[in-house]
């Protein structure tokens, strides 16, 4: 059905194959049993251990704009060990801070990004930043992405969190049509029940950077197969 192509393991995507229904709980189910060997999504994994004040949700977020799950992680983590409260980081001054975080991309800007929005914490909320939309929005240079994993890590309250890979995943599989992230949250938020709206992000991270990848996807071994429209593959492993 899927003749081998020049290189090994790479084969032609049949658009023709008869698929079933797309029934969601039953794709984040096998989606959760597919990604059980592979890392967690570095935010969530930070979380459990124990980094889950909504302030640590949105300094590591911060940090992990632009930059690999295996870069963020361990810079987070030096960051925490010193200082990890509004105020501990406000007291660093932004010089101190961007030597902790030097490894992530944009690290300069980042450092005083989190500095200005620690000293706002501190200044304005008494050093507990509120689980609150608005507020979060407010602050200098945090957007939708990282303000919802605020509020569904460190908050449990349900909002989605859309990032390159549950962007492209759930228009691979044809659960939405949506052309950028901002129009693929807003098809989720309309679509996807709420019981999944944490969860999608939990799961589809590593699916996506493992399973559902952006180029040659393992689409022969993939638990959704059978659900999936394929949008956009043409080759796969």
């Amino acid at each position: 059905m899927y003749p081998d192509l020049d290189w090994p393991g790479m084969m032609r995507a049949n658009q023709s194959d008869p698929k079933q229904p797309f029934d969601i709980d039953a794709a984040m189910l096998r989606v959760a049993q597919a990604v059980t060997p592979y890392p967690k999504a570095a935010l969530f994994e930070l979380a459990e251990a124990g980094s889950n004040s909504p302030f640590e949700i949105l300094v590591a977020c911060i940090i992990s704009i632009r930059t690999l799950d295996e870069v963020m992680l361990p810079t987070a983590r030096r960051l925490f060990a010193h200082a990890r409260t509004p105020e501990a980081i406000a007291a660093l001054g932004p010089d101190a801070l961007d030597a902790l975080i030097r490894e992530c991309t944009f690290h300069e800007r980042k450092a005083r990004q989190i500095h200005t929005i620690a000293e706002r914490v501190v200044g304005e909320y008494r050093g507990n930043l509120p689980c609150d939309r608005n507020t979060l929005l407010s602050l200098v240079g945090v957007g939708p992405k990282c303000a919802h994993l605020v509020l569904g890590i460190a908050c449990d309250e349900p909002h989605i969190s859309v990032d390159v890979h549950v962007h492209r995943v759930t228009n691979r599989w044809g659960y939405v049509q949506a052309s950028t992230p901002e129009r693929t949250l807003a098809a989720l938020e309309e679509k996807l029940p709420r019981r999944h709206w944490v969860e999608i992000n939990r799961l589809l991270v590593p699916f996506g950077k493992h399973i559902c990848t952006g180029q040659w996807p393992h689409c022969s071994t993939c638990p959704i197969r059978g659900m999936c429209q394929q949008v956009g593959v043409v080759t796969h492993r």
